[in-house]
C-alpha cells in the first residue's frame, strides 16, 4: 500500500514538472528503471500528452537496476547536450538509492555510485527526491545525491507545487 501511495504521489509531482516544463518550453525525458533494465518511456520532449501516457503505464516495485537508469539518463542528457549545447540539464532521481541489480557484476550499490560520479564530471547538475519511507530511511539516497553532487529531498515534504518550486530553485543555480 505505500509503495503504491508513493507512486502515486510520484505521478502527481512528475506531472507537475511536466505542466511546469511545457510553460517554460523547456524539454523533459522519462526513463524507468525496473526488473533488471532502464526504459527510456519519454524521450526527452516538450508535450504534456506524451508524458501523462507514459506514466500512466509505469509500474511499481520489484528490483532496483539502479546502475543501468542512471546509466542511461547519463546518455541522454549527453546526447541532447551534444544536439543542444545550450542546454542546462538537470536530472531529477526519484528513488530510495538502494540499487540492487548490477549491469557489469559489481556490487549494485558500489556500481550505482560509480555511475553517479560519471554526472558531475559532465557537469549534469541533478536533484534526488528520496522514495524512502521515513522509518526504513538507511541514507542512500543522501550519499547517491552527494556523490551526484546534487541535493536530496524527502518525498514526504515535497507535495506537487513544493516540488516544482524546488526544481525552479535548482534550475535557477548556476552551473557548476
Amino acid at each position: 500500500m505505500a509503495v503504491a501511495q508513493r507512486m502515486e504521489a510520484t505521478k502527481g509531482a512528475v506531472l507537475s514538472l511536466l505542466n511546469d516544463a511545457y510553460q517554460r518550453r523547456d524539454r523533459v525525458g522519462l526513463i524507468v528503471f525496473q526488473k533488471n533494465d532502464a526504459l527510456v518511456v519519454l524521450p526527452p520532449t516538450n508535450s504534456v500528452q506524451l508524458a501523462r501516457q507514459a506514466l500512466a503505464a509505469l509500474p511499481a516495485g520489484g528490483k532496483t537496476p539502479l546502475s543501468a537508469g542512471l546509466h542511461t539518463a547519463y546518455q541522454v542528457i549527453s546526447r541532447e547536450v551534444r544536439q543542444h549545447p545550450d542546454l542546462k540539464p538537470l536530472m531529477v532521481l526519484l528513488t530510495d538509492g538502494a540499487g540492487n541489480v548490477s549491469m557489469t557484476g559489481r556490487p549494485p550499490q558500489e556500481e550505482a555510485f560509480l555511475v553517479a560520479d560519471m554526472f558531475p564530471k559532465a557537469n549534469i547538475r541533478s536533484v534526488v527526491i528520496n522514495m524512502e519511507n521515513e522509518a526504513f530511511d538507511q541514507g542512500l539516497a543522501e550519499m547517491l545525491a552527494a556523490r551526484l553532487n546534487g541535493s536530496c529531498y524527502p518525498l514526504a515534504e515535497l507535495k506537487a507545487d513544493a516540488l516544482v518550486q524546488t526544481v525552479r530553485g535548482e534550475l535557477a543555480q548556476p552551473k557548476p
